[in-house]
């Protein structure tokens, strides 16, 4: 019989892991992410999404860098409010560190012909979009919007992708408003190439993966997705071609953003686990699969 899962020893485990190298990627992000958007944002008069679009909104009143910052301290703030002490933690270096690199990096420069606005649009997506793949698969908050996503995510139970797609679409909007709506049509193409690019840095192009899970202490892995991580887990029955013993195959499907979490817990639980990942391009009746219907 498997003993009772220790959630906050797992956790640990997975928060823990390779903590050095996850931060120095975070770092690297934070540091490419702040190049990529005073050369091609700030400088140019593109608009994006998240804590950085907001702060070219209203560059004409403050520095983007301290609106970012405003907006991270706020999400601090409603981090300690909302969430659990281990996210606001993981949330700290990214939120202070992410408008200090924006400042710090203001004054670079670099011949950019402003007319021909379709490689400036481009250069900015790649940049921006590896940057965001880099912080995403530290598995570290980045603080700002992100913040206030997953705080909106846990209370009103949608998914991360709506409501990052819902806030980044009244950013846009209001930049149409601010500064032109042929500026919206770039930031369309931009959000594209941002949202591809972060997506195969990850892992791969598809927005969930699944997980196929063959191991010996089934209890505590669903234990660990269901009330912990709070996704579904199908058990499939399945029998060793080699052996014909019958065993049971646990199916989980997550949003690549959460692969980190799922990989290294379950391996955290049973080092010897066989896991497969695949790529999932569209996933239908995911309320049902919560539900823990097989």
């Amino acid at each position: 019989m498997n003993k009772k899962l220790d959630i906050n020893t797992l956790l640990n485990k997975v928060e823990y892991k390779d903590l050095i190298r996850r931060y120095i990627m975070l770092i690297t992000s934070l540091i490419i992410y702040a190049i990529g958007y005073n050369l091609f944002f700030v400088n140019t008069g593109l608009i994006l999404g998240g804590s950085g679009g907001i702060a070219i909104l209203l560059k004409d009143y403050l520095t983007p860098s301290l609106t970012i910052l405003c907006i991270s301290l706020l999400s601090l703030v409603l981090s300690i409010i909302f969430m659990d002490k281990r996210f606001t933690i993981n949330s700290i270096v990214g939120s202070l560190l992410g408008p200090l690199f924006v400042e710090l990096t203001k004054n670079i420069t670099f011949n950019i012909d402003t007319k021909d606005m379709m490689l400036v649009v481009i250069c900015g997506g790649v940049l921006i979009g590896i940057a965001n793949g880099l912080s995403s698969r530290s598995g570290l908050s980045t603080g700002g919007v992100d913040t206030i996503v997953h705080i909106l995510s846990r209370k009103l139970r949608m998914s991360h992708g709506n409501i990052y797609a819902f806030i980044n679409g009244i950013i846009i909007i209001l930049g149409g408003f601010v500064l032109g709506y042929r500026i919206v049509l770039y930031a369309l193409i931009d959000l594209y190439i941002i949202s591809f690019l972060t997506d195969k840095v990850v892992l791969g192009i598809s927005s969930n993966k699944t997980f196929f899970v063959v191991t010996e202490k089934i209890d505590e892995v669903k234990e660990y997705v269901t009330d912990t991580l709070s996704k579904g887990v199908t058990v499939l029955d399945a029998i060793g071609g080699y052996t014909n013993n019958k065993q049971e195959v646990l199916m989980i499907v997550v949003p690549t953003l959460e692969f980190y979490k799922v990989r290294e817990g379950i391996l955290a639980i049973d080092p010897d686990a066989f896991i497969t990942i695949t790529d999932s391009y569209q996933v239908y009746g995911e309320n049902k699969h919560k539900k823990g219907v097989k």
